[in-house]
C-alpha cells in the first residue's frame, strides 16, 4: 500500500528539514525534493499536497531557484513558506518588494481564525520572521489572513484553489502555533488520513528489501550506535542469515562499549557478527592528525577498507548496509545547501567501494523515528535509547591529536558524566550528552601541588530532531558531582567546563 504523500520542494533554507519533520510528526509521509525536479517527476509521486520551503535567496536574484510553475496547475494544495510564499505570489501575479533591512526574530502576529490554516488557534500569537523581501500585493483571488506590525501580508490564501502563503516560519519552535497550522494544512486542506507510522515503514521496507536483495549476501557496517543497530535488525528481518554484521572496534568507542555491542547482537539476536579489533590500526592512521574533517575522511576510508577485507574472507557480498540518517545527509550538504560538516557515512566514503551497492534504510528518517522503528522491531529499550554516537566515535570528541592516553582520559570522563545523568534521572530528558577532551591544558592545584593538565568540556542538549538544539539546563548539583568525580577519579584532568551554546550557531558535536 502506497502512503499518502506530501512533496516538500526544497529551496535551500536552513530550516527545510524541520518542515519534513513536522509533517511526519502528523503521521503524514513526505519527501523532500530539489526545486529542479521536473513537473513530470512530481506528478508521478502523486502528491496530496505540496510545500514550498524557505530559502536564502531573493526572488529577484538572477539565479534564484524556481520550480516549474506548472506545479500550480496540478490541482493540488500548495503551502508556501517565506521564500516559498514570495515565489508563489510572484508566479501568480502578485507584487514582491525588496526591503532595505532584514526582518528577523520573534514577532507578534494577528491571525484570522476563520481562515482554514488558523482554525482553532489563538488570534494573537507569536512567530519567527526571517526575510528581506516581502509580499506587498496579492495575486487575484487571494486575501490577507495574518498581519504583523511590519508585515501587513504575513499570511494570505486563495481558499478556492487551496493556495496558501505564510511569511513566517511555522516549522520552528519559536512559532508556537506552527505545528497545529501545518496539521490544519495536512488534514483540513489536503484531506489526509495520517497513514505514516514506523510500524508501516518497517513492514514496507522489509518487503522492499526482500524483493530487492533476494538470496544475495548483505554486509552491515555496524558501528554499535543506535542507527547502525536498527539498520542491522531491519535488514536481518528481511534477509536473515544472508546478513553478516561486521563490527569494527576501532578503539574509538565509549568505555566497555565493544563488549556490550557484541553481547546484544550475539545473545539477544541470532545475527552473524564478526568483531574486528583494530584500534591500533586506526590510531596509526590518525597519528599527528588534528584537523576534524581530515579525521573524518581517514576514519571513513579505513572503515570501508576493513569491510572490504572482511568481505573477501566470507565470500561474495553484493550489498553494504549503513546506518546513515537524515540529519547526516543534510549536514553533509545536498544540492545547493552548504556543507556544515561531513559525516563518515556520507562524505567520508572513498571513491572506490568494493560492493555492488550501498543500502541506507534509515537515510530518510530522523533520530526519534529511528528509535520508534527500533522499538517496533523488538530491539531492547536499553539499546534503542542509548546515547547517539557519531560514526567517527571519540575521534571527534578528542580535540587535537588522538592518542591512546588521551582516549583513556576521555572514556573515563564520559562514563562518569553519563552515569551521573542516569543517577539524576535525566537520561530521557536530555537528548544527547557527552564529554570532550580539549587540547587545552591549564594550571591547577591538587594536594597542595601545582598541576598542568587537561580541560574536559561537558556537552548536553535538548532537541526533537537534532537539526536544532538548546543547551540543557542541568541542575548545578549534578554538574558539581560530575566535576568533582572527574577531577578526583580521572588522571590528568584538573578543569571542567560546561558548553552553554545552542545549535545553531554551534553544532552538537565539537568537531
Amino acid at each position: 500500500m502506497k502512503n499518502e504523500t506530501v512533496v516538500v520542494i526544497d529551496f535551500g533554507g536552513q530550516y527545510n528539514q524541520l518542515i519534513a519533520r513536522r509533517v511526519r510528526e502528523a503521521n503524514v509521509y513526505c519527501e523532500v525534493v530539489p526545486y529542479s525536479k521536473s513537473i513530470e517527476e512530481i506528478k508521478a509521486m502523486e502528491p496530496k499536497g505540496i510545500i514550498f520551503t524557505g530559502g536564502p535567496n531573493s526572488v529577484f536574484d538572477e539565479k534564484a531557484p524556481k520550480p516549474d510553475f506548472e506545479v500550480f496547475n496540478l490541482g493540488v494544495p500548495v503551502l508556501g513558506i517565506c521564500y516559498g510564499a514570495q515565489l508563489m505570489s510572484m508566479a501568480l501575479g502578485g507584487l514582491v518588494h525588496h526591503a532595505d533591512t532584514r526582518e528577523y526574530g520573534v514577532t507578534e502576529i494577528e491571525l484570522d481564525t476563520d481562515a482554514t490554516l488558523f482554525k482553532g488557534l489563538s488570534a494573537k500569537n507569536r512567530c519567527l520572521m526571517s526575510h528581506t523581501d516581502k509580499v506587498e500585493g496579492l495575486p487575484e483571488g487571494f486575501k490577507v489572513v495574518a498581519t504583523t506590525a511590519d508585515c501587513p501580508m504575513a499570511a494570505f490564501e486563495n481558499a478556492e484553489k487551496k493556495f496558501f502563503g505564510v511569511q513566517f516560519h511555522p516549522e520552528v519552535n519559536h512559532t508556537p502555533f506552527g505545528t497545529e497550522m501545518i496539521r490544519n494544512f495536512l488534514y483540513d486542506v489536503c484531506g489526509l488520513s495520517g497513514d505514516w507510522t514506523m510500524s508501516d515503514y518497517a513492514k514496507n521496507y522489509i518487503e522492499f528489501a526482500k524483493n530487492k536483495i533476494g538470496d544475495k549476501k548483505v554486509l552491515c557496517a555496524l558501528s554499535g550506535g543506535v542507527d547502525s543497530s536498527v539498520a542491522a535488525v531491519l535488514l536481518y528481518k528481511a534477509v536473515g542469515k544472508n546478513l553478516t554484521c561486521i563490527f569494527v572496534d576501532h578503539g574509538l568507542l565509549r568505555k566497555d562499549e565493544g563488549d556490550q555491542v557484541e553481547e546484544v547482537f550475539t545473545k539477544q539476536f541470532d545475527i552473524n557478527l564478526i568483531r574486528v579489533n583494530c584500534g591500533d590500526v586506526f590510531l596509526g592512521k590518525l597519528k599527528g592528525v588534528t584537523e576534524p574533517e581530515t579525521k573524518r575522511k581517514i576514519i571513513g576510508e579505513e572503515f570501508i577498507r576493513v569491510f572490504e577485507k572482511e568481505a573477501k574472507k566470507i565470500g561474495a557480498v553484493d550489498y553494504l548496509v549503513q546506518g546513515t540518517i537524515y540529519p547526516d545527509v543534510i549536514e553533509s550538504g545536498t544540492g545547493d545547501a552548504a556543507v556544515i560538516k561531513s559525516h563518515h557515512n556520507v562524505g567520508g566514503l572513498p571513491d572506490y567501494v568494493d560492493f555492488k551497492e550501498i543500502i541506507e534504510p534509515l537515510r530518510n528518517l530522523f533520530k526519534d523515528e529511528v528509535r520508534q522503528l527500533g522499538i517496533e522491531l523488538g530491539i531492547p529499550e536499553n539499546l534503542v535509547w542509548r546515547q547517539p554516537f557519531p560514526g567517527p566515535g571519540l575521534a571527534i570528541r578528542c580535540i587535537g591529536e588522538i592518542t591512546e592516553a588521551r582516549l583513556d582520559i576521555l572514556k573515563e570522563a564520559d562514563a562518569i558524566f553519563r552515569e551521573e545523568i542516569a543517577n539524576a534521572g535525566l537520561e530521557r530528558d536530555i537528548n544527547q550528552y557527552f564529554a570532550v577532551i580539549t587540547d587545552m591544558r591549564s594550571v591547577g592545584v591538587m594536594g597542595d601541588e601545582r598541576t598542568y593538565d587537561y580541560t574536559v568540556a561537558l556537552r548536553a542538549v535538548t532537541t526533537t530532531d537534532f537539526m536544532t538544539g538548546e543547551w540543557a539546563r542541568i541542575p548545578y548539583e549534578v554538574l558539581d558531582t560530575v566535576s568533582k568525580r572527574i577531577v578526583n577519579e580521572v588522571p590528568h584532568v584538573n578543569r571542567i567546563v560546561y558548553d552553554i551554546t545552542s545549535k545553531p550557531p554551534a553544532t552538537i558535536e565539537w568537531e
